[in-house]
């Protein structure tokens, strides 16, 4: 009885030893396939254009497609281990927190909202995607919460964005940061009804958000608007607020608004105007803030980023192949101008391939539809010129494309801060450069900026030069638009601050015009020397900020002995 019982205890150990081992098994191969397929994946994402099938078959479409699937640890990125729970907020500002999902916060939330739900003023610097939204709205929500500010009492919290998407965006995340208060939100932006927005001024809003032209006509000449008992200051984006050549406007704002109130700025890069701005915004010793501070790489961890040398004359064949390629994905295409943006958009649509599109000359009941449309669709290709660059929070971009290039260094990370926004997320980065452009390497590089080159197989590129040249010239509409954007590509081309790298006269203009489905160069005016010195005055009126560029100094002018930042460290 006892050897047997034995026997029988030892085969069903035996047993569990065997099943043990066999589900080890299973996970070592499936463990072995996972590392294989991502080997595979990081091999096909330097092949730039794949044949189609194939591609879609395996779902390694254009330079690369599958997700790596090695999430990125709690810490190890944007965000900390810190809780929210443990900064003792108000239960509504808690609550409306949990219902947006947020636990733990990012480096930038726990370091800039202590002292600002301290009262001291704070100077932060921290690269896009990194949450810097919620750092700045949940002390301005819990300042007016704490006073009990009511509409009476008038606007207790101004919020300055650059852009006007920027400020819709921000005005949303208040909302929901809003949900269980009482105070009172706003939003004054250029383009909406100035009537509208003076009545609600006058009636009360508590917490305001604004772009910067337009809050400076509100405060000059609405009758009624109170901002006499304003608190908090909040300048989001700084440096791209200067860059769009708000600087005036900025210094009168500050001139106005009452001088005994804390006061943040949010700045991903600090430039000399930034610098300056700084100086007359606050009034006294801000903390710092640089989460970014000795990192060995300047844009998002999840980012993959690659080039590819493209000739002038093939740069639309290499996009659209590369876009169909891609059509199951989420993108975004930068264009150095309105007239660009237009031109190809309609192009694209004309060739059955549907696609979004935002610039400056829309009115902004259509750039924002288009904006929350692509935000909302899990696929699609969003044309835009460098208005959707700053600061949007766009999701699940795969995706960022920079089919014209970008002034500067400071202009290509915000552009491809756009996508691998988040702890853990991922996206793609590709800058098209021709021949003539590879300088632009060495500064990225000596911005921290990795990069490898992507290849394309030109056999398998679309053969439709002939037929794009066919359509822009049979098509009045096409035409014109064409001649409008090849005029705006060179005219903005000769205004790049980097001379060194983009040199106009290099440019050959007979492959150019063959990019816009011009058999040779269309006959426009282009006077290029005055054209060209109006368009940079008008664009970048920013002597500071965007001159002094170099290899060893690639964000541009900033002397570092003459520093006389007095910013403390927290």
């Amino acid at each position: 009885m006892d050897s047997t019982g034995g026997s029988q205890s030892e085969n069903e150990e035996n047993k569990r030893y065997r099943k043990r081992k066999r589900s080890n098994e299973e996970d070592t191969a499936k463990a072995e396939a996972e590392d294989k397929e991502a080997e595979n994946s990081d091999r096909s994402s330097r092949d730039l254009v794949q044949d189609g099938e194939e591609g879609e078959e395996k779902g390694t479409v254009g330079a690369t497609a599958k997700k790596n699937k090695k999430k990125l640890q709690s810490g190890s990125g944007i965000m900390s281990n810190e809780s929210f729970s443990r900064l003792g907020l108000s239960e509504p500002t808690m609550k409306a927190i949990q219902d947006m999902g947020f636990e733990k916060m990012t480096e930038i939330q726990a370091r800039a909202i202590p002292p600002l739900l301290e009262g001291k003023d704070v100077l932060g610097a921290a690269r896009t995607g990194s949450g810097k939204t919620l750092s700045f709205l949940v002390p301005a929500v819990e300042l007016l919460y704490h006073i009990c500010f009511s509409h009476r009492n008038g606007t207790g919290v101004v919020i300055i964005c650059p852009t006007r998407e920027l400020a819709i965006q921000t005005h949303a995340v208040a909302k929901l940061l809003l949900k269980y208060h009482t105070q009172t939100l706003g939003l004054i932006i250029g383009g909406a009804s100035r009537r509208g927005e003076a009545e609600r001024l006058v009636k009360g809003v508590n917490i305001l958000v604004a772009t910067p032209g337009r809050l400076l006509d509100h405060l000059q000449n609405t009758k009624g608007f109170i901002y006499k008992n304003l608190m908090c200051l909040i300048i989001d984006e700084a440096d791209k607020i200067l860059e769009a050549n708000f600087e005036d406007d900025m210094r009168n704002i500050i001139k106005i608004l009452p001088k005994e109130r804390q006061t943040a700025l949010f700045s991903a890069t600090q430039t000399t105007k930034v610098e300056d701005l700084a100086r007359v915004s606050f009034h006294t010793t801000p903390v710092y803030i640089g989460v970014d501070d000795g990192r060995s790489k300047v844009t998002n961890d999840g980012l993959h980023e690659g080039y590819c040398v493209v000739p002038s004359a093939k740069r639309f064949i290499v996009l659209y192949s590369f876009l169909k390629r891609n059509l199951s994905k989420k993108v975004m295409v930068f264009f150095s101008s309105c007239n660009s943006v237009k031109f190809h958009s309609g192009l694209l649509k004309y060739i059955k391939m549907d696609c979004f599109d935002i610039h400056g000359q829309q009115k902004q009941t259509r750039r924002t539809s288009t904006f929350f449309d692509f935000c909302n669709t899990e696929k699609g290709i969003l044309l835009c010129t460098n208005v959707a660059a700053r600061g949007l929070d766009i999701p699940a971009v795969d995706w960022i494309v920079q089919y014209d290039p970008p002034d500067d260094v400071r202009e290509y990370i915000a552009r491809v801060g756009r996508t691998a926004r988040g702890e853990g997320a991922e996206g793609h980065g590709l800058l098209f450069l021709i021949p003539e452009e590879l300088q632009i390497l060495r500064y990225l590089k000596s911005a921290k900026v990795p990069i490898e080159e992507y290849d394309y197989d030109e056999k398998k590129l679309a053969n439709m030069q002939s037929a794009l040249e066919n359509l822009v010239t049979n098509n009045h509409y096409l035409h014109q638009s064409a001649k409008d954007a090849y005029k705006s590509y060179i005219l903005a081309y000769n205004s790049h601050s980097m001379k060194d790298v983009f040199n106009v006269h290099r440019l050959d203009l007979q492959a150019v015009a063959a990019s816009f489905g011009f058999s040779c160069p269309s006959k426009v005016n282009l006077n290029i020397d005055s054209s060209a010195s109006k368009f940079r005055k008008k664009m970048h009126r920013i002597e500071g900020s965007r001159s002094g560029f170099s290899e060893t100094n690639p964000y541009g002018r900033k002397n570092c002995e003459d520093d006389k930042r007095q910013f403390v460290r927290y």
